[in-house]
């Protein structure tokens, strides 16, 4: 039988090892987690904020996504993925030459071994070139600044926001994901971390909310009363985030296999679970259920499930759900306020509760509930499980414990000296006459073109309108009538 002309492995765009179906989902999965971001992450911060801050909360974000994506080509992929420099930190060298862009992917140093130093796993070679991985990860990496940005909204000076990216992203980001994906220590000694649960969620929680202590706090007016100023736009985000995530669980086992398809479908299952736990309790404290927090919810859902998505039965994806729209409900809502550290702390978006707290939980339920047959579909550790099936499971969870530990300390003082150095050449808050005035004092725009807030019509603005005749109403303060001059 003839081999269809696609499948041909003489055609230079199609080697033998290339797996076009594989490849495709990669693809897919990479764009679906691009999107979370932009224009997910874009969307949600601009509408979830006041309405003074929504173009620059937008740009901080939209800022983001395209400043890691050059210095993740430039040198941070290979920092992240390549040849091991330090046992946490990869040789940076950058990832733009075609040979080794269209050469089969490989992640440099997964080969794990013995104690006695013979290969238990070798390296990990998915069936499709190094662009679609080098674009794969860079959408995690992106929004994980992104969710850090959410802790400093309404204050952080633009330009030290724009210096700290890139200065994070090296010295901060690329430690953890070697460390934990990288062939780093951490994923020598066997800590789980499925698809960022302590990579992307543990650290950018802990990052942001070190960074809302160095930064500053907002204006006290904006700290007591900071509505978002589009609450349809913002569940539009949301959706995006949701939705996205099944690239960004489904796409972490590197192929289109059946570990692909349990943690999309674990992943939905946790979401729903988180948002329906939280906002039952916002009903039952408060009287009535909040939209924003069905959203947090739902985040703290999909971060708590991150760590184990693929590698957790369905029933556990439920409890981790429970747990996750439960606990951080409790130190968001209720510990926050009583205490005065957290008090002293202006987390913006409480990123803190929603992706660290929920992180951390969902890593140490991973090394609870990490079930034997699904870790040998994916895992380089021989006879990995959770605490709950025994054997070895019960060092598995002080693993997640001490991985989690390191991440924290990590962050903490890496982003503590990357800020206190910008501070040198530029103020990391906003001087007080821009956080009176907001976007048109930073940007010179504004969200929304629309009369009102008290704002008087004033012709001689407007080119060729003029004012009409009728009398203005006592009773309203805003546009006055006019008329065009054709």
């Amino acid at each position: 039988m003839t081999t269809p002309l696609a499948y041909q492995e003489h055609l230079p765009a199609a080697p033998g090892w290339l797996n076009k179906g594989d490849n495709a989902w990669q693809l897919t999965a990479a764009t679906l987690v691009g999107l979370q971001s932009m224009p997910g992450l874009v969307i949600l911060y601009a509408s979830i904020v006041k309405k003074k801050w929504a173009v620059n909360s937008a740009f901080m974000a939209l800022y983001a996504f395209a400043a890691v994506l050059i210095c993740w080509v430039l040198v941070c992929y290979r920092m992240a993925f390549g040849e091991e420099l330090l046992p946490f930190w990869g040789k940076g060298a950058p990832a733009l030459g075609q040979k080794f862009l269209t050469k089969r992917a490989i992640v440099m140093e997964t080969t794990h071994r013995f104690d006695n130093g013979t290969v238990e796993t070798p390296a990990e070679e998915p069936f499709y070139p190094m662009a679609t991985l080098v674009y794969f990860q860079f959408t995690f990496a992106a929004i994980t600044l992104i969710l850090l940005a959410g802790s400093v909204l309404g204050r952080m000076n633009i330009k030290a926001w724009m210096a700290f990216v890139p200065l994070w992203l090296i010295f901060s980001y690329t430690v953890g994901a070697f460390s934990l994906w990288g062939g780093g220590f951490l994923y020598q000694w066997g800590v789980i971390d499925y698809s960022g649960g302590y990579v992307i969620h543990l650290s950018s929680g802990i990052s942001g909310l070190t960074a809302a202590y160095w930064v500053g706090p907002r204006l006290k007016s904006d700290r007591e009363r900071f509505p978002p100023n589009n609450v349809l736009l913002m569940l539009a985000g949301a959706g995006l985030l949701w939705m996205g995530w099944s690239g960004f669980n489904g796409g972490a086992p590197y192929a289109a296999n059946i570990a692909s398809s349990v943690a999309v479908l674990n992943t939905n299952i946790a979401a729903a679970t988180s948002l329906l736990v939280w906002t039952t309790l916002d009903v039952i404290v408060f009287g009535k259920p909040s939209v924003i927090g069905a959203v947090q919810g739902m985040m703290t859902g999909l971060a708590c499930i991150t760590p184990g998505a693929g590698l957790v039965q369905s029933w556990a994806a439920i409890v981790m759900g429970i747990s996750s729209g439960s606990i951080p409900w409790v130190t968001m809502m209720i510990l926050h306020k009583k205490s005065t550290l957290l008090q002293q702390v202006d987390d913006t978006l409480g990123v803190f509760h929603t992706h660290a707290v929920a992180g951390f939980l969902g890593g140490l339920q991973t090394g609870l509930f990490a079930e034997p047959a699904l870790c040998r579909l994916l895992l380089p550790v021989t006879n990995s499980r959770g605490a709950f099936y025994g054997g070895e499971g019960g060092m598995q969870f002080v693993k997640q414990l001490v991985a989690a530990m390191f991440v924290i300390a990590w962050n903490l003082v890496s982003t503590t000296i990357i800020l206190l150095f910008i501070q040198l050449f530029i103020p990391l808050r906003m001087p007080d006459e821009q956080l009176e005035t907001g976007d048109d004092a930073v940007h010179g725009e504004e969200a929304y073109a629309l009369w009102g807030d008290g704002e008087r019509y004033d012709p001689t603005r407007h080119g060729s309108l003029q004012t009409s005749n009728t009398a203005v109403s006592p009773y309203v303060n805003g546009a006055r009538g006019f008329t065009i001059d054709l």
